[in-house]
């Protein structure tokens, strides 16, 4: 199974970043990621066999997340890929703390992976055509979190298409 551990907005907000979406593809073309698709990585931890799966999602159902809030206020890319994103301009330290915090946990049972450096961004298009970010209006955006989700990632030729298999307590 391939998964990942992430925030997922809440509703407003993930009608907020549909819109900006849609504003994105407007100018810079691609493919745009569906509402529901829209959130946050925290770890990408690539395919994991079923048995480990069944442990992470006990181990997220019983995982205290600290309440934050994440404020996106820039545009971004990833040239090679052509992503567009929304992200922000200056690390949030309580975000980078939780998914440092979260990779050290991981690692502890086995897990690999952990990147070099955390860009917190919500990818709104894919395949972009242009990714000249500059002359879009900066996102002015309020991510209140306090719970991570363990989700599986379904990928074919159209699009991924992503189910949740735990949700750590709400606190």
């Amino acid at each position: 199974m391939r998964l990942f551990l992430a925030l997922m907005p809440p509703p407003a907000l993930r009608r907020r970043l549909g819109e900006l979406a849609e504003w994105a593809h407007a100018h810079c073309g691609g493919r745009r990621v569906p509402d529901e698709s829209l959130h946050l990585t925290l770890a990408f931890l690539g395919e994991i066999p079923e048995a480990q799966a069944e442990a992470l999602s006990t181990w997220v159902a019983g995982r205290d997340v600290p309440e934050g809030e994440w404020r996106p206020d820039a545009w971004g890319a990833f040239r090679r890929p052509g992503i567009v994103w929304v992200g922000s301009q200056t690390p949030d330290r309580a975000l980078v703390s939780l998914q440092a915090s979260l990779w050290h946990d991981l690692e502890r049972q086995g897990i690999t992976g952990r990147p070099s450096r955390f860009i917190p961004h919500v990818t709104l298009l894919r395949r972009a055509r242009r990714l000249e970010t500059a002359g879009l209006t900066p996102p002015d955006l309020v991510w209140p979190y306090r719970q991570v989700a363990l989700v599986r990632s379904f990928t074919d030729q159209y699009r991924a298409r992503y189910q949740t298999l735990a949700r750590s307590p709400l606190t």
